[in-house]
């Protein structure tokens, strides 16, 4: 087992579980840019994180990183972020080995959050053979989770639960839009306002959370 292996399972010796209120745990939100959309073949170009904990946004935990990159692809017309802009960012094991020690136990937080966990897992399986331990909760999943349980019944006609949508809904202005650190500051900002709706419907244990929304009918 490598250290950086070692070091990450550490962090699990005593962490949440289903039952812990969620006001006691660190939810980390992440964002990343990528290289494209295929985790195993694009690599992580930049890297946003921040923390809520207790219904809070924690500016001061927080993670930024650029990473070289080796080429352009067709995603610089979405990110901005040219091959020759990242060659004063770091290499990609020591920006992979620096948010591990951020992210510690965090339950990881993200909008769609399935295909940055499985870049960042496709980077650490590359240099290290594992794969995250942490906890991961989409938070379009949760917006699911929460209608079917008739929280946002106050909302007329609220059927899009997108990201930008849900900014609209909740009336929080996107700045630094498709940035890493702004779409995560953007996203712990929704996060907050669906916590409230959860508290409101009795869901606070951290299980509940991350319960599965249910299948669309047909």
């Amino acid at each position: 087992m490598s250290p950086v292996t070692e070091r990450h399972l550490q962090y699990f010796a005593n962490t949440w579980t289903e039952e812990t209120p969620v006001d006691q745990v660190r939810f980390i939100l992440l964002d990343s840019e990528t290289t494209g959309l295929d985790p195993r073949k694009d690599r992580l170009i930049t890297i946003g994180a921040v923390s809520v904990i207790n219904g809070e946004i924690l500016l001061e935990d927080s993670y930024e990183a650029m990473l070289k990159v080796q080429y352009n692809t067709s995603a610089v017309t979405v990110h901005g972020i040219t091959q020759e802009e990242t060659q004063s960012g770091l290499d990609e094991p020591e920006a992979l080995q620096q948010f591990l020690d951020y992210l510690k136990d965090g339950v990881i937080v993200g909008h769609h959050i399935g295909h940055d966990v499985e870049t960042f897992n496709a980077g650490y399986e590359r240099h290290w053979g594992f794969r995250m331990s942490n906890l991961s909760l989409d938070t379009m999943a949760l917006a699911l989770v929460l209608e079917a349980d008739g929280a946002f019944a106050g909302y007329e006609n609220f059927h899009n639960f997108s990201l930008d949508a849900l900014c609209d809904r909740f009336g929080v202005i996107p700045h630094d839009r498709h940035t890493a650190p702004g779409d995560a500051f953007m996203t712990a900002q929704v996060f907050l306002r669906l916590l409230r709706l959860a508290a409101k419907v009795g869901r606070n244990k951290l299980g509940q959370l991350l319960e599965q929304p249910p299948p669309v009918s047909e």
